[in-house]
C-alpha cells in the first residue's frame, strides 16, 4: 500500500517536472533572446527535466514495482544524484557571464574540484554501502555516512554564494536576489535532507528554484514585449515626422510665396510659424519618454498659425488651458488638431471652430480637442489613414497609462478626449 509520505513524494516530482519540462519547452520557444542566455536555459532546464524522470523512475521502481528491478532502482538513483549536482556548476557558469568574467577563474577551479569529489563519492557509493544501498528485495537504504555524499554538493552551493555576494555590485538587484532564491533554498532543503529520512527534500528544493527560474523569465520576456512595443511605437513616430504631407508643404510654401508679394510683414510671421511647425515635428524624433504639455501646446498653435494664414476667415480656434503643469508624449495634440483641420474644414460651409481645453481630473489630467464640420474615428473609412492617431493611441498607453476616446458631436463634428493618469512619485 502506497503511504502518505509516497504520494507526497509523488507529488513533489509530479510538481519538479511540471515545471521544469513548461521551462525547457518555453526557453526553446523564447524569443528576443541571447543567444548565449537561451542556451543556458535550455541546458538548465534539460538536466531539471532529467533529474525529475529519474527521480520519478526511481519512486515508480522502489514503490510500485517490487523485487525484480533493483536494477533500475540503481540505475534511477544514480541517474537523479548525478543530474542535480549538474545543476549547481551551470549555475557558477551562469554568475561569471552575468559579470563579464571569464570561465577561467578561481570560482570554476573550486566548483570543479568539489564536483569532481562528489563524482568520485557517487562512484565509490555504487560498490559500497556506507552512503546508501538496496537490498535484494528492492528497498533502498541510507548508510552510516549518508550525509558525507551531500557535503560537496552544499559546498559549491555556499561557494556559489559567497561569489555572488562577491558580485553584487556588478548584478543588477533583481538579477542578485534572483540568484540568491536560487541557491537558498537547494542548501536549505539540502541541510535538513542530511538528517530526514522519507520525504525528498531535495527535489522539493530545486523544484522550487525552477519555479522561481519560470517566474523570473516569464517576467522578463513580458518587460522585454513592452520594452519592444514602445519602441516599435517610437519608430513609427520618427516615420510618420519624416513622411510629412508633401501637399500641406507645398501648400504653405505657395501661400509664403504670394504673401511676399502681397503682404511681407504676414509672410514673415507665416515662415516663423512654419519653421517653428517643422522644427517640431523634427525634434520629436529626438525625444525620449515626455514632453512638457506647453511644448506640445506650442507645436499645435504653430501649425493652426500656419493653416489659418491660407484659410484666416474660415478656421476659429479657442484656447482654454490654464492647466498645463503635466507631461505628455510627443506628437500627440498636433495629429489630433491636424485631423480636426482635415476632417472638419471645408471652404463650401460654415468655419470650422476648434476648442482646445485641459483641466484636471480626480486621477488624471484631461485634454479636450472639440471641433465642428464633418466628424472622424480613430478607424479610417478610405484608403488614407488618420494621421497619426493608432500612433498617438498606442504611445499614450505604452509611454504614460493613457487613453484617447473619440466620439461624435450632437450638432456634428469631433470631441477627442485625452486621458493621462496622474504619475506616480
Amino acid at each position: 500500500m502506497i503511504s502518505f509520505v509516497d504520494l507526497t513524494n509523488f507529488f513533489i516530482v509530479s510538481f519538479g517536472f511540471t515545471v521544469s519540462l513548461l521551462g525547457l519547452v518555453f526557453a526553446i520557444l523564447i524569443r528576443n533572446f541571447d543567444k548565449w542566455e537561451k542556451r543556458f536555459l535550455i541546458i538548465l532546464f534539460g538536466i531539471l527535466t532529467a533529474y525529475c524522470i529519474s527521480d520519478g523512475i526511481s519512486q515508480i521502481s522502489l514503490v510500485m514495482l517490487g523485487d525484480n528491478f533493483t536494477l533500475l532502482s540503481k540505475v534511477a538513483i544514480f541517474a537523479e544524484s548525478l543530474f542535480s549536482s549538474l545543476l549547481m556548476p551551470v549555475i557558477s557558469l551562469y554568475l561569471l557571464h552575468l559579470s563579464g568574467e571569464g570561465f577561467k577563474s578561481l570560482l570554476t577551479c573550486i566548483v570543479s574540484a568539489l564536483w569532481l569529489l562528489y563524482f568520485i563519492l557517487l562512484i565509490i557509493t555504487q560498490f559500497t554501502s556506507f552512503i546508501y544501498y538496496f537490498t535484494d528485495d528492492n528497498v533502498y537504504h541510507r548508510g552510516s555516512f549518508y550525509p558525507l555524499l551531500l557535503i560537496p554538493p552544499f559546498l559549491i552551493l555556499l561557494v556559489n554564494m559567497i561569489a555572488l555576494y562577491l558580485r553584487r555590485k556588478k548584478l543588477p538587484k533583481r538579477v542578485f536576489i534572483g540568484f540568491f532564491l536560487y541557491m537558498f533554498f537547494p542548501m536549505l532543503s539540502m541541510l535538513l535532507q542530511m538528517f530526514s529520512y522519507g520525504i525528498l527534500l531535495v527535489i522539493l528544493g530545486s523544484s522550487i528554484s525552477a519555479a522561481l527560474i519560470f517566474y523570473g523569465i516569464l517576467r522578463s520576456q513580458v518587460e522585454r514585449e513592452v520594452s519592444q512595443a514602445i519602441k516599435l511605437s517610437e519608430q513609427k513616430l520618427m516615420i510618420q515626422t519624416l513622411q510629412l504631407r508633401p501637399h500641406f508643404i507645398y501648400n504653405t510654401l505657395s501661400n509664403i510665396y504670394y504673401l511676399c508679394k502681397l503682404d511681407p510683414k504676414k509672410a514673415q510671421l507665416v515662415v516663423d510659424d512654419f519653421s517653428t511647425y517643422l522644427k517640431k515635428n523634427f525634434s520629436a524624433m529626438a525625444k525620449e519618454g515626455l514632453v512638457s504639455f506647453e511644448e506640445e501646446l506650442e507645436h499645435a498653435k504653430a501649425y493652426l498659425s500656419v493653416v489659418k494664414a491660407r484659410y484666416e476667415e474660415l478656421i476659429f480656434v479657442t484656447f482654454d488651458t490654464e492647466y498645463t503643469s503635466f507631461r505628455i508624449p510627443p506628437l500627440t495634440l498636433e495629429p489630433i488638431v491636424e485631423n480636426a483641420v482635415k476632417h472638419g474644414l471645408d471652404p463650401d460651409s460654415d468655419p470650422l471652430n476648434i476648442l482646445i481645453r485641459t483641466s484636471r481630473g480626480a486621477k488624471e489630467n484631461i485634454i479636450v480637442v472639440e471641433n465642428t464640420g464633418a466628424d472622424f474615428t480613430i478607424q479610417p473609412k478610405d484608403d488614407e489613414p488618420h494621421i497619426g492617431l493608432t500612433n498617438v493611441a498606442e504611445r499614450l498607453k505604452n509611454l504614460c497609462g493613457g487613453s484617447l476616446d473619440i466620439k461624435k458631436r450632437s450638432f456634428g463634428g469631433t470631441i477627442v478626449t485625452i486621458t493621462i493618469p496622474f504619475r506616480r512619485r
